[in-house]
């Protein structure tokens, strides 16, 4: 098994067993989010399609959450200016 095989099996069972998202794995292995989606989605499929099936339904589920993510993050933004603005 080649190094980058290797790297994207780990990175597979990694997104599996942690449930972490594309940036936080990335983060996580010291690598672009490109790099890694494109190990997970282009790689991992040719190497283990088992995994892949896994990795990919976690991906979607990601994806499908991603708007609410980003909303909760900018009220949170929001709330904090405001309490800053409230402590001066």
């Amino acid at each position: 098994m080649s190094e980058l095989e290797k790297r994207t099996i780990d990175e597979a069972e990694y997104i599996i067993s942690t449930q972490r998202t594309v940036r936080q794995a990335a983060e996580h292995f010291n690598i672009s989010k490109s790099t890694l989606h494109s190990d997970l989605k282009n790689r991992l499929p040719k190497i283990n399609f088992e995994l892949y099936i896994e990795v990919d339904k976690i991906l979607k589920t990601h994806f499908e959450q991603k708007h609410l993510r980003g909303g909760n993050a900018t009220k949170l933004k929001w709330q904090r200016a405001r309490t800053s603005n409230i402590e001066r």
